[in-house]
């Protein structure tokens, strides 16, 4: 979202480019900046005591149409803007929305920014490696620290309350550079997380009003946006060619989830098209699913100048004036950028749009401030008034950060003898690799700045004596340091190399074209393997995976970590990993794909599913039938974990009226999961029982999939459920997964249409499997 300009035509960047960066540069300086009076402040201003809109006795509706009645049209168009100009003669300030929040309060937006007062905020892992803990508790955990630090900030005049996070889209293609922001490939993984995050970002301490928030979250970029720029196609022009199965089966569910079950205040629209429109100018994706069906509460934002990008780069209407109109009538209520501002009294003028749409789109944002308190004068005096600096960067956050990237460090290969290390054992350690001893690295992008930094080689050297050597001069490494680290290797009880990429590889507006380590990282990995005198780890740092295949099976490479971008504190974390500290728990949330997957899928590709006939081998675990580097889930323990199945039906009877024509026909093979079907809760329950037989205690995570009958190109497997759970050594539990037919086990037809397959079906925990048959 930051990069608004860049591989935009020359004529906007040479035209605007430079307005544009002063204005962003200016904003970063100044920021939200605590306004010289509060909305609806009567301590400042008692004229205020007469507008409907302050009175806080009076319901939220009749409020805002108090307020929305008293302005004029341009006064509207102000509010319809990210930058929302200040209504002087009504005592309201203006309001910076744009400001960010995936992994910690962020400075990349122009609403929030740092200074003496509060020089940084808790910065956790970025969302890939937060996703793969498994742990819904903990995505919910991160989202309240940082909405107190937003708010804590906010009470200081450096923040704003509007906060463009979380990014649930799906990790569909292994290059995507935006997917380390991700939650992953799976839909489930991803509801669950964007669900959970915005709860957290949003709930207040009470809860005593639901509608009441203590940030507002945003769900983005809907929808089926997962190409940045990759071999010259780029976000701005890509149109996404989507089956309606793909739409309603992968696209979609997080974002429904972050409406409707975590009812989340915003959901932003994307760049690209989808079949063929704008999906910020698609009237059926906006006022109609999202507001429609899903029945937001809350407003719909535009990418950053994602209205301009439609008329400007896509020529999706002749004029300004119209594209104005189509966004706004298609459900959008805020624009960022400038391009409503500066046009749709033009598209009133000329008939386009009538005010009265103006007022749907400002009653949309107005809402979701009132929700917020800023029109309830001194924040300071309302809820969380009390919250400010010292609040910020507490021991208590920064531990938080430390922990949620232990929970999601994934172990991918370990042979006997190799990891734990023993601190006791080791006398000297060769830390070697360009990501050893990396700060901002580690945050990832749509980042702030951190409380402070703890790098993998401060993290190692806190436990044992370490030599170091950078190996390469930088990640693209072109002249690996062979020679030296041979020779540091061949003295030193045990090596790590932390290898991997970093943001001058993957990130927004720069997708992947490689999936194999750059440079002449594999051949330092391979040699220092060669003549090294203990055990040696690899260590990956990266959003997205490898083909990595020459060290899984490479007998020298004992062990290999994938630490994702680990946050402010990851090199602690990946210490007490390394040396037993803490049992490492994640599990991969997303696929490892082989070099040659590039030949057979161009990104620009959106299917799902395979097609046999073309070579086209399918996208994602559910789907995908190639080999794999790792597979969707892998994750290795110290422990060694069992699981059983120890109560489940052997069948399940679907209850239909004796008039549904699958009760007189023999060809049935599904049923439409339709309202009356699915409000009869057809469930049941799966009793599990887990073991820990080894002697270390550590938390695992449970996942539960269903590999349901060959029908409707329905998935190889999905996940249904998981949980993460706690385990001493030498010891079990019992845990329950309630499953519901209509919600868990549903498949999506061809048609879009949610189904219930009748026939058998297999559950997966770990290796046991369980059959169980759906019938009428």
């Amino acid at each position: 979202m930051i990069s608004v300009f860049e591989n935009r035509a020359p004529k906007v960047f040479f035209i605007l480019g430079f307005l544009i960066c002063f204005s962003l540069i200016s904003v970063r300086v100044v920021g939200q900046v605590s306004p010289a009076v509060f909305a609806c402040d009567a301590t400042k201003d008692r004229k205020v005591v007469h507008y409907g809109f302050c009175n806080a006795s009076l319901g939220r509706d009749a409020r805002v149409a108090d307020l929305v009645r008293r302005l004029t049209l341009q006064e509207k168009i102000l509010n319809i803007v990210n930058g929302a100009g200040n209504i002087t003669r009504l005592g309201i300030p203006k309001y910076e929305w744009w400001s960010e929040a995936l992994h910690g309060v962020s400075n990349i937006g122009p609403g929030t920014n740092f200074s003496s007062l509060v020089p940084g905020a808790t910065s956790f892992p970025q969302v890939i490696l937060t996703a793969a803990s498994f742990n819904t508790s903990l995505f919910e955990a991160i989202g309240k620290v940082v909405s107190t630090e937003a708010r804590a900030m906010y009470n200081v005049g450096l923040a704003g309350l509007t906060f463009w996070s979380p990014n649930v889209n799906i990790f569909r293609d292994p290059r995507w550079g935006r997917g380390q922001e991700t939650p992953g490939e799976d839909p489930l993984l991803s509801s669950k997380y964007g669900s959970s995050y915005v709860k957290g970002l949003q709930q207040t301490d009470d809860n005593a009003d639901p509608s009441r928030l203590k940030v507002a979250a945003c769900c983005k970029h809907y929808t089926a946006y997962d190409l940045d720029n990759w071999k010259g196609v780029d976000r701005y022009h890509f149109n996404a060619v989507v089956t309606q199965q793909d739409m309603d089966d992968t696209f979609d569910p997080p974002f429904k989830s972050c409406v409707i079950d975590g009812n989340v205040a915003s959901v932003m629209c994307s760049y690209n098209q989808v079949n063929g429109k704008p999906t910020c100018a698609d009237p059926h994706l906006l006022a109609g699913v999202i507001r429609g069906q899903w029945k937001l509460n809350g407003y719909i934002v535009s990418d950053c100048d994602s209205v301009e990008v439609f008329f400007d780069d896509q020529h999706y209407t002749k004029t300004p004036e119209q594209a104005a109109a189509k966004a706004i009538l298609a459900g959008l209520d805020l624009n960022c950028g400038s391009f409503l501002g500066q046009h749709t009294a033009a598209a009133v003028k000329k008939g386009l749009l009538k005010e009265s749409d103006i007022d749907n789109a400002i009653t949309n944002n107005f809402a979701t401030l009132m929700r917020l308190g800023f029109f309830d004068g001194d924040p300071r005096k309302q809820p969380y008034g009390k919250l400010g600096p010292k609040d910020v960067c507490t021991a208590e956050n920064q531990e938080l950060a430390r922990d949620a990237a232990r929970q999601g460090i994934v172990l991918l290969k370990n042979t006997a003898g190799s990891l734990p290390l023993s601190p006791a054992a080791i006398k000297t350690l060769a830390v070697i690799g360009p990501n050893a001893n990396v700060t901002k690295t580690m945050i990832g992008n749509y980042e702030g700045i951190p409380c402070k930094y703890t790098t993998p080689l401060q993290g190692l050297t806190a436990s044992v004596a370490t030599k170091y050597l950078p190996g390469c001069s930088n990640v693209t490494c072109g002249n690996a340091q062979v020679k030296e680290a041979k020779k540091l290797a061949a003295t030193a009880d045990a090596t790590v190399l932390v290898m991997g990429i970093d943001q001058s590889l993957e990130r927004e507006s720069f997708d992947r074209v490689d999936l194999r380590l750059p440079g002449q990282q594999p051949l330092l990995i391979k040699e220092v393997a060669k003549v090294a005198k203990g055990p040696v780890i690899l260590v990956i740092m990266s959003g997205g995976g490898f083909d990595i295949s020459f060290a899984k099976h490479n007998d020298k490479v004992t062990s290999i970590l994938w630490v994702g971008y680990p946050g402010e504190a990851g090199g602690a974390a990946i210490a007490d990993v390394i040396f037993g500290y803490y049992n490492p728990s994640g599990r991969l949330p997303m696929t490892w794909y082989p070099q040659s997957y590039l030949d057979k899928v161009p990104m620009t590709n959106m299917n799902m599913r395979p097609d046999p006939s073309k070579g086209y081998p399918g996208r994602t675990y559910r789907f995908y039938t190639g080999e794999t580097i790792y597979s969707f889930g892998h994750g290795l323990s110290y422990s060694k974990f069992s699981h059983k199945i120890v109560k489940a039906p052997q069948t399940v009877s679907i209850p239909l009226d004796d008039g549904h024509v699958c009760r007189h026909s023999l060809d049935c093979n599904s049923v439409e999961a339709v309202a009356q079907l699915c409000k009869k809760s057809v469930t049941f329950d799966i009793h599990l029982r887990v073991q820990n037989k080894a002697r270390h205690g550590g938390s695992h995570s449970v996942l539960l999939f269903a590999t349901p009958p060959s029908v409707h190109n329905s998935p190889r497997k999905h996940l249904i459920g998981f949980e993460k759970i706690s385990l001493k050594g030498k010891s079990g539990t019992l845990m329950r997964f309630k499953v519901d037919v209509c919600k868990d086990l549903s498949v999506v037809d061809e048609l879009g249409r949610r189904k219930i397959a009748l026939g058998q079906y297999v559950l997966h925990v770990g290796n046991f499997k369980h059959t169980l048959s759906l019938r009428i």
